[in-house]
């Protein structure tokens, strides 16, 4: 039956490879890229070397997509019986697992010698282990069986931080451990606003979202005080590490103002899933620009600006 499916859906060769590519979840991983850049440019002193860059997002991609493609063969059932992931390549019969599989291998053994050659064994190591927590810790133990599953399955959305910091310098520093912390504990309220949006869909799966478990009172108390932790974890780059400086102060208060604020309409609207979907929304928009300033508050150009200007005002 699968094989009929899958020789009609796919009529052509590019149908075949839109499929595999959907299998990899695109839409993720830009996210995850964003994370690696803003840490490798910290730890560069904001001079990165660009085939380094490449190959590291490079690498990076091959590991997050042979991870979101295995979640995809483990997660075919619930993806079939909920009506937004049914049209998906696995629950629609385009792809059957054994290849599927073997894709995802391919790919984790590409991220795997790609970083190892081009960066070190820490960033390729760092990256396989982010496949492995993903698929093991947060996909098959978390995700059907603890309402918080994106709580700590979200360190693996955080490794990439580390990834990229270690790509750069072969170590692992207090303020790559800062970047690793940032990221993991932004993730429950970006998360959790998306749950709050579809938590019908994962009640019908049976998936213990903290919504469906504890309802979306309890689940904006947490998003809440997961945010408020978020924004004074990201001014600790500031001080007392001295890893930033007042560019990406300026950047990180500002926008942290306007998560805490888009935080506190849903503490108070807890039922009104527009406001949820605002949060969620901006939350992606939150991390993506927190990363940018990190590079531009990292380049040397930045740092002569500021310089001239506290001369010019002292």
């Amino acid at each position: 039956m699968i094989e009929t499916n899958v020789s009609r859906h796919h009529e052509t060769f590019l149908q075949v490879v839109q499929s595999y590519y959907q299998l990899t979840k695109p839409r993720i991983i830009p996210l995850l890229l964003i994370t690696t850049a803003g840490s490798m440019w910290i730890a560069a002193k904001g001079e990165v070397d660009p085939l380094l860059l490449l190959v590291t997002l490079a690498g990076g991609t091959l590991a997050a997509a042979s991870a979101q493609t295995i979640n995809c063969i483990y997660d075919r059932d619930i993806d079939y019986d909920m009506e937004r992931t049914r049209h998906r390549p696995m629950p629609s019969g385009r792809v059957q697992p054994r290849d599927a599989l073997i894709f995802a291998i391919a790919l984790a053994i590409l991220s795997f010698t790609l970083l190892t050659v081009f960066a070190n064994l820490l960033a390729a190591l760092l990256a396989f282990s982010g496949i492995i927590f993903y698929v093991l810790v947060y996909t098959h133990w978390l995700k059907r069986h603890s309402t918080q599953n994106i709580v700590i399955g979200g360190a693996a959305g955080a490794i990439p931080a580390l990834v990229g910091w270690a790509a750069v310098t072969g170590t692992l520093s207090w303020a790559a451990w800062l970047i690793f912390a940032i990221v993991f504990l932004w993730t429950p309220p970006h998360f959790w606003a998306l749950a709050l949006m579809i938590r019908d869909d994962y009640a019908k799966v049976g998936i213990p979202m903290l919504p469906v478990v504890e309802g979306a009172t309890v689940t904006v108390k947490q998003i809440w005080y997961y945010t408020l932790i978020t924004v004074v974890a990201t001014m600790l780059l500031v001080f007392p590490l001295h890893a930033s400086g007042i560019v990406y102060a300026a950047f990180a208060a500002g926008l942290g103002g306007l998560f805490i604020r888009k935080s506190w309409c849903l503490l108070h609207n807890p039922e009104d899933r527009t406001t949820a979907r605002n949060l969620f929304l901006y939350s992606i928009s939150y991390m993506m620009l927190l990363c940018l300033a990190m590079v531009v508050d990292s380049l040397p150009i930045t740092h002569r600006v500021v310089t001239a200007v506290i001369g010019l005002i002292g």
